[in-house]
């Protein structure tokens, strides 16, 4: 296997790992008769992010290393607000 067939592995694992996010989204809503982002969404979208990410930087593609950058900071930033508001509920 060469460098470049095991990036190309990382980065279609990314893919699917993001991917996997609406489809965990699609089936929740359904379930619960209404649109929902369970929590398995954010660490879904971090996960292939993170992936995503690194296979940019291998490529070293700036459009890609911004843009994948930019959205971990909004799934991180989710997370946290997901678990302050848990942590809010545990307390009351």
């Amino acid at each position: 296997m060469t460098t470049s067939n095991l990036w190309l592995g990382i980065g279609f694992l990314g893919q699917m790992l993001f991917s996997a996010r609406f489809l965990v989204q699609w089936i929740t809503s359904e379930r619960q008769g209404r649109s929902v982002i369970p929590l398995a969404f954010w660490w879904l979208s971090l996960a292939g992010g993170v992936t995503l990410l690194a296979y940019a930087v291998a490529r070293r593609d700036p459009v890609f290393i911004i843009g994948q950058a930019s959205g971990l900071v909004v799934y991180l930033r989710n997370l946290r607000l997901i678990r302050a508001e848990t942590a809010t509920k545990a307390t009351a």
